[in-house]
Parts: structure tokens; C-alpha cells; sequence
């Protein structure tokens, strides 16, 4: 039988979503309590990757298990988060139609990155910290270039294994936010201190966010004008492109099938 597991994790401790040799994962911390559980070898299948140090929330994976009897869900979600450490929470395990995909069934898939312009040690965890002036106006000039169907290589990072490098992107904007800490404790900070940025698309490429962002500070920076995001996708390469901004501000928020 098939089931769905929804889970967040904290990417901190992690070197992704998936197995990697010699180094601890989210798929396989999963994929050990969800064997010990219920007895026999189990494999998960996820969403798609996550960078090392990247986190996730509303993350879709699924299983199979070899009996015929249904497994109670609602219990096993309880006993998982018994078991797992503590930068795992599942929020829920159903069952799933045999037919089930958590990575090709996936139609749409949104990142938010996190980035404050001045010190802040409450933000500093999930967000980057990024003391450049920077123009946001030319920055979403920019990004409005992102949307569509194309090729994304100059955003991915050499060596990857995707047969394609082609993505359908639906939207990609800066935003101002106000943070819990400074709405709910009063935490002095100015308005336009605190930014996300917000991409989603059918599929990403191998650090492709990362490099996007990057790529957009540049723009905000100065260094580089609106028009060169375009050019970069008409003609340009992984080495034409900005600096990866650091993992740690990353999240994988939504999933639509």
C-alpha cells in the first residue's frame, strides 16, 4: 500500500534531502524510524532535493509498505515524531492512491529566501544578513525577467544530472516583511530592513535559487544592470552569473499537485 507523509525539517544538521554517503540526510533519518516502526525496509520517496543546510516546510514524500493491512496513520505520525530528532516534524502520514507521485506528480514548487540588512541576532538563523545598500525597485526589475519557459543553466550549479535544464518559472519578487521578534517583542528595527524573496516554478535546477538570488543582489548592489538577468538567460553561463548566497536562509514552503 501507498502513503503520503508531510513533514518540515530544519536543514541545519543535514546535508540535504537525500542519501548521501558518509553524511546524515532527512530522507534517510525518515526512512530508518519509518523501518524500525512498522518492521520492514522501508523507502521514501521525496518532493524533489534540498541543498545542504536548506529547509523545508509542508515537504511531501511517499512509501510503500509490503502488507496488505492498512497501517494506522494517525498513529504512526505520532510514533515518528517520537523517534525523530528533534529538527524533523511530520504533520501527517494518509494513505495515497497507488498511483502517487510526491516528485512527478508535483505541478508547482515555491522557495522564499530570507534576508535582513542589518545586524539583528534574533534573524540571524534563517535569514542572511546583507549590509550592501541595495536598490529593491531595480532588483524586482530584474526578477521580472525570471518568469517563463527556458533554459535555466546559467543558474545551476556545474555537475548536475538533470537530463534538462529547462524550467517553467511563474514568479519570482522581493518583498519587504516584518519579522515575529520586532512585530510581537518590539525589536527596533527600520521597515525596509527585512526582505524575501519569492520564486515558483515547476521544477529548479541544482543551487538554482541560490544563484538567482545572488545574481539579483548584484542588480541591487549596482554592479550590474536589470537588463543583464536577461541577457545572462539569452546567452550566458553558470560563470557569468552572481555569487551563491548561503544556504542557511532557504526554504522550500510550498508544493501543489
Amino acid at each position: 500500500m501507498r502513503y503520503k507523509v508531510t513533514l518540515s525539517y530544519d536543514g541545519s544538521p543535514f546535508c540535504g534531502w537525500q542519501i548521501q554517503r558518509g553524511a546524515p540526510s532527512v530522507q534517510e533519518c525518515l526512512q530508518n524510524a519509518l523501518s524500525t516502526l512498522l518492521r520492514e525496509e522501508i523507502t521514501v520517496t521525496g518532493a524533489g532535493r534540498t541543498d545542504s543546510g536548506v529547509h523545508a516546510v509542508g515537504y511531501v514524500g511517499h512509501f510503500d509498505t509490503a502488507g496488505d493491512s492498512p497501517v494506522d496513520a494517525g498513529t504512526l505520525g505520532y510514533k515518528l515524531n517520537a523517534i525523530l530528532p528533534p529538527q524533523i516534524k511530520v504533520h501527517e502520514v494518509t494513505e495515497a492512491d497507488p498511483a502517487f507521485h510526491a516528485r512527478f506528480d508535483a505541478t508547482l514548487r515555491t522557495y522564499r529566501y530570507f534576508l535582513h540588512r542589518c545586524k539583528d541576532p534574533f534573524a540571524q538563523r534563517y535569514s542572511w544578513q546583507c549590509g550592501f545598500p541595495l536598490d529593491v525597485a531595480k532588483m524586482n526589475e530584474a526578477a521580472a525577467f525570471l518568469p517563463g519557459r527556458r533554459d535555466f543553466s546559467c543558474f545551476e550549479k556545474t555537475g548536475g544530472s538533470n537530463k534538462t535544464s529547462i524550467c517553467l518559472l511563474k514568479e519570482a519578487r522581493w518583498e519587504t516583511y516584518v519579522p515575529d521578534h520586532v512585530r510581537l517583542l518590539g525589536y527596533p528595527a527600520a521597515e525596509d530592513d527585512y526582505l524575501v524573496f519569492t520564486v515558483s516554478a515547476d521544477r529548479f535546477l541544482r543551487n538554482m535559487v541560490r544563484a538567482i538570488v545572488g545574481t539579483l543582489i548584484d542588480v541591487g548592489r549596482g554592479r550590474k544592470e536589470p537588463g543583464y538577468v536577461q541577457e545572462l538567460l539569452q546567452r550566458g553561463s553558470r560563470g557569468d552569473a552572481g555569487e551563491s548566497v548561503p544556504a542557511h536562509a532557504l526554504f522550500l514552503c510550498g508544493i501543489r499537485y
